[in-house]
């Protein structure tokens, strides 16, 4: 399959990822009447809801990863070649960027709008290292044992990891850069970014080693059949 291919499906995958994201959280504060756990459980639910069917159509294109973590675990596995793994990374940060001011344009927001929500300090970059940790182990020992279940995998993690970091779980070098450019409910301060994307690539470094120490050697990160 073309790589032309694989990062069109990439940059569809992201770009809905985002806008869902985003676009859920502002849906769930207008309806939430203040309640921010309200607001919380409606971005995680419809998050994890879309994960599931966007790793589902899309993954037999490209492998689904919407996610420079992702791709770099892959890459690391010699599962990409360099120049995929840059195009991968490419597609999916400007596919998140189309993605936040798509969920601005269907709510009648501001287009451009540079966050200003406040996420910095140890616990939050320890939760998103922990938080993208366990997403990409989760994705790599599922498709060893249960390549079939990855995509109900990946959202049940990521609605969990909503609610037990003290970040509400980025765990995406993409997704936290589309973020930076909202003042909405999933937003964070574009300074706050750096942070953030260094936790989530030592995370997911740390991960891709840990599943080579449990597998016991290299196993496939996407289902059988489909192209890494």
């Amino acid at each position: 399959m073309g790589l032309g291919r694989k990062l069109l499906a990439e940059f569809l995958g992201t770009a809905l990822l985002l806008a869902c994201v985003v676009g859920s959280g502002i849906m769930g504060v207008n309806l939430a009447g203040g309640n921010d756990a309200i607001a919380l459980l409606a971005n995680a639910g419809a998050t994890a809801g879309i994960l599931y069917v966007l790793v589902t159509v899309l993954g037999p294109v490209s492998g689904a990863h919407f996610n420079p973590a992702v791709t770099l675990a892959m890459r690391l596995r010699g599962q990409l070649r360099t120049h995929e793994a840059l195009a991968y990374a490419g597609v999916q940060v400007v596919a998140a960027i189309a993605g936040v001011l798509l969920a601005h344009a269907m709510f009648d927001l501001a287009t451009l709008q540079p966050g200003t929500r406040v996420r910095t300090g140890n616990s939050q970059w320890l939760s998103e290292g922990v938080a993208t940790f366990g997403l990409v182990l989760t994705i790599l020992l599922g498709a060893r044992h249960r390549p079939a279940a990855i995509p109900a995998l990946v959202a049940s993690y990521i609605f969990a990891a909503y609610w037990f970091t003290a970040s509400t779980s980025f765990a995406n070098p993409a997704v936290t850069l589309g973020r930076a450019l909202t003042q909405t409910f999933s937003g964070i301060r574009p300074a706050d970014v750096p942070g953030f994307v260094l936790a989530q690539l030592a995370g997911a470094v740390a991960a891709t080693l840990v599943a080579g120490l449990l597998a016991g050697r290299r196993t496939p990160i996407v289902e059988p059949g489909l192209p890494g």
